[in-house]
């Protein structure tokens, strides 16, 4: 297996070309995303805890996840690799800075980042089905960044219990039941196979420690950039982290120019359990057009 494909050589631009000056956007168009296309969280102490919902299919799941961040509340991604796919009534153009901004709930010393990947609807069907482009950010090209990763995670066969999983690479582990706060019956979503769930994504290095001979106290570290739900001095402010379409990276890890994109995968990259606070999850709320938003 590879170990961080990627970049040392630095990044080659395939196209570098790009407006001089911003398009007038249609007046009407909305700044926040429209859509959930896809909800798939990876197992956690946030998944299945719904309230009085029962989800129990992809289109339910979208629901409430849409519903969730319409009203401005985070969604839990859950473990590593859990992610949600959001489309917008227009697409994102690509101008001079910033172009995407993904609301969250991180804090200092409480960050929980997740991997941003843009697509363009290449083949107008407005469905999210051609090419996931990766936004690189600080970690890219370190030799903690695993750029393939995949985890399995196995149903648990009764309720209450652990959620156990393998990554490619041969290690196990477990997302771990943690009762005393999330009482809920299940952690592994209940809309996917009743087998197992894969995914697979890019894995960040383990951001978290613990402080404490008890081991009771656990700060969990931000990256420098490049991340949501990832509170940090360079690109986190007015509570969101703000994203730039030119570092979109193909699967290679080549520089890729987009004009403009319509869709946006926010994913969990972080694969850690904090004993009692438990696993490590990317938590988002709004996914916006920065160029419509009024903090631009």
């Amino acid at each position: 297996m590879r170990k961080s494909l990627l970049f040392a050589a630095g990044l080659l631009c395939l196209s570098c070309s790009k407006d001089d000056a911003p398009t007038p956007y249609n007046s009407e168009y909305q700044a926040d995303c429209n859509s959930v296309l896809e909800f798939m969280p990876a197992p956690g102490q946030f998944i299945n805890s719904y309230g009085n919902l029962s989800i129990t299919t992809m289109e339910q799941a979208c629901r409430y996840a849409f519903e969730s961040i319409k009203s401005d509340q985070v969604v839990s991604l859950g473990a590593f690799g859990g992610y949600i796919v959001v489309g917008f009534d227009h697409s994102i153009k690509n101008f001079d800075g910033y172009d995407i901004s993904i609301k969250s709930n991180s804090f200092h010393d409480g960050s929980e980042p997740g991997v941003v990947w843009v697509m363009q609807d290449s083949n107008k069907d407005g469905l999210p089905n051609d090419t996931w482009y990766q936004l690189g950010g600080s970690e890219t090209g370190c030799k903690s960044t695993y750029f393939d990763y995949t985890v399995t995670y196995y149903c648990p066969i009764d309720s209450g219990m652990d959620v156990k999983w393998k990554d490619n690479y041969g290690n196990t582990g477990a997302v771990a039941y943690n009762g005393t706060y999330h009482r809920q019956s299940y952690y592994y979503p209940l809309w996917a196979s009743q087998d197992s769930l894969v995914l697979t994504g890019t894995r960040l290095k383990d951001n978290t420690q613990s402080i404490g001979a008890a081991n009771n106290y656990w700060i969990c570290n931000s990256f420098e950039w490049g991340y949501a739900d990832n509170f940090n001095h360079t690109d986190y402010f007015d509570y969101c982290n703000h994203f730039d379409i030119d570092n979109a990276l193909d699967q290679y890890g080549y520089s890729v120019h987009l004009d403009s994109i319509d869709f946006v995968k926010v994913q969990s990259a972080i694969m850690a359990q904090c004993g009692w606070i438990g696993e490590i999850s990317t938590e988002v709320s709004k996914i916006s057009d920065f160029h419509l938003t009024d903090k631009q």
